[in-house]
């Protein structure tokens, strides 16, 4: 994602920028001479350094070019409206275009609803370079140590409490890869954090899933995982509406209330639009609509 690279490079440039300030206020302390805050914060080094990456797309040090990413920012292709729209959602494997590999080039079943099975170009880049689908989400990321206090008051050991001699079929809880804890009642711990969700109480980025064979519970916050939207269906046992979608009539209507209310909104801004329709994301608020990423997709059913 853009934000997390400017930050990367924002992140250098602003050490070597307190690096060159400590530096020049040793050499005045040094010399004897008074501090000039004007003469110590150097302006152009930030500005520089980003401009240096996107100008030439190597991303990175300027200093360090042969390590650096190239090709990560590119001139944007205006031929048509429709090329315009394809090359923002282009996605690029970082595979030498040179070999002879079949396998990275393939399409994979996680592929499905995530990445269009035509739109890819002829030759050498077949396969590696490819689309994001219509509905593809990629997430922007929330931080998941919130997360962890929450487990921890609903019965999670934390990893420093918990022995395995005492509690051999806990099962493990990882939060963006890192294991924090472990818990008793897994299925307990999956249905709170998934109705919290549906409910809006947490990010509807956050993907939770349950393995049961390798007895843990992954749990992902983090920036650039891969979504798509779905339709929730009510399974709760005692539920009237059992085996249905959760999508009702109200829901519908109130769609076709946004479509009469848009003429009046024109030339209105997407946030104050955002307060006055219900639109997709009351939706996905009211827990009718839900992103999963496919390894969750795999235990949804």
């Amino acid at each position: 994602l853009a934000g997390p690279l400017m930050a990367q490079v924002f992140r250098l440039k602003f050490v070597q920028l307190v690096k060159e300030m400590k530096l020049y206020l040793l050499r005045c302390v040094d010399k004897g001479q008074d501090f000039n805050i004007t003469l110590a914060i150097k302006t152009n080094i930030l500005t520089s350094g980003l401009r240096y990456c996107l100008a030439t797309g190597n991303w990175g040090d300027q200093k360090k070019a042969s390590s650096a990413k190239a090709g990560v920012s590119q001139v944007l292709n205006r031929y048509t409206y429709a090329s315009t729209l394809s090359h923002l959602r282009r996605t690029n494997t970082p595979i030498g275009r040179d070999g002879k590999i079949a396998k990275p080039r393939q399409l994979h079943n996680t592929h499905w609803g995530l990445v269009c099975p035509a739109e890819t170009p002829e030759g050498q880049a077949c396969g590696l370079v490819k689309n994001l689908s219509l509905m593809c989400y990629v997430s922007v990321g929330t931080p998941g140590e919130p997360l962890t206090d929450f487990m921890r008051q609903r019965g999670m050991d934390l990893l420093e409490e918990y022995d395995p001699v005492l509690e051999p079929k806990s099962t493990k809880v990882f939060i963006n890869g890192t294991w924090v804890g472990v818990h008793k009642n897994a299925g307990q711990l999956t249905e709170t954090l998934r109705s919290l969700r549906r409910k809006g109480l947490l990010s509807f980025e956050v993907t939770i899933i349950r393995d049961v064979r390798e007895r843990e519970i992954r749990v992902f916050t983090d920036a650039g995982r891969v979504c798509r939207p779905l339709f929730v269906v009510d399974n709760k046992p005692d539920s009237a509406e059992r085996g249905s979608l959760v999508l009702k009539q109200d829901q519908v209507a109130k769609l076709h209330q946004d479509q009469e209310a848009a003429a009046s909104l024109r030339g209105v801004s997407e946030e104050d639009r955002a307060e006055h329709t219900y639109g997709w994301m009351g939706l996905v608020n009211d827990g009718v609509v839900e992103y999963l990423e496919p390894e969750e997709e795999e235990t949804a059913m």
